[in-house]
C-alpha cells in the first residue's frame, strides 16, 4: 500500500518527508489553512526528494493553471477536489497528461460508483461535510467503499488510532493530513511513525 502525506506548507515538513518516505507529497492550491502559493509550492518541490511525487490539490480551478504547474514540474500528479465532472475533465486532458485523482465525498456506494465513470486514473474517497470540499479530518463509514473499479486513495481523519484498520482495506493508498499533525502543525515524529508502520505492513 502506497502513502501519501498532505498539506505540506513549510521547509520543516518537507525535511520530515525526505527523512519519512512517503510515495506522495501533496500541496493544497485551494482554499484551505494549508493552502500555498504557486511560488511556494514551487519552492517546497525544489527540497523534495525526487523519489517522492507531488501531487496538486485543486478546487474548480482553472485547468490552464494546473496544466502550468505540472509544466513547471511543481506538481506530478493533479487531485480534483472540487465539482470537477467529465467535460471539465476533459479540458484538462487536453492540455496535460498527468495522472488524475478525483476526490468524491462519500455518503453513499453509489456516490463512489459515479466518480469511478469519470475519465480519471484514481478516486480520492474523503469524508462529506455539507458546505466543504475536504479537510474534515473525520473518517467516514468505509463500509461503503466496496471494490471501485478504480484503484483509490483512502482520506479522512487517518491517523495511528485508526491505521490498522485503514491497512486492511483495499485502497491504493492511504492519504493523511491531520493525522500527522500536533495542534495544526505537521509533526515530524508521527510521519515517522506512519510511515515505518505502512511499510512494515507492506512487507508482510
Amino acid at each position: 500500500m502506497k502513502l501519501k502525506f498532505c498539506g505540506l506548507t513549510r521547509m520543516a515538513d518537507i525535511a520530515a518527508a525526505n527523512e519519512a518516505r512517503p510515495d506522495y507529497a501533496g500541496f493544497v492550491f485551494a482554499e484551505s489553512r494549508r493552502r500555498v502559493s504557486d511560488l511556494d509550492a514551487a519552492r517546497l518541490r525544489a527540497r523534495l526528494d525526487p523519489s517522492i511525487r507531488s501531487v496538486g490539490v485543486f478546487v474548480n480551478d482553472e485547468p490552464a493553471h494546473i496544466a502550468a504547474l505540472v509544466r513547471d514540474g511543481v506538481i506530478d500528479l493533479v487531485q480534483l477536489h472540487g465539482d470537477e465532472d467529465a467535460r471539465y475533465i476533459a479540458r484538462l486532458r487536453g492540455l496535460t497528461d498527468a495522472p488524475l485523482i478525483k476526490a468524491v465525498r462519500a455518503r453513499t456506494r453509489a456516490d463512489i460508483e459515479r466518480a469511478a465513470a469519470l475519465p480519471v486514473d484514481f478516486l480520492l474517497l474523503d469524508t462529506y461535510v455539507q458546505h466543504a470540499y475536504g479537510g474534515s479530518g473525520k473518517p467516514f463509514d468505509w463500509s461503503l467503499i466496496g471494490r471501485p473499479s478504480k484503484p483509490y486513495f483512502l482520506a479522512g481523519g487517518i491517523c495511528q488510532d485508526n491505521l490498522a484498520r485503514a491497512l486492511e482495506t483495499s485502497a491504493y493508498a492511504l492519504d493523511i493530513s491531520s493525522g500527522i499533525e500536533t495542534d495544526g502543525v505537521k509533526d515530524a515524529a508521527k510521519m515517522r511513525s506512519i510511515a515505518a508502520t505502512v511499510r512494515s505492513k507492506s512487507n508482510e
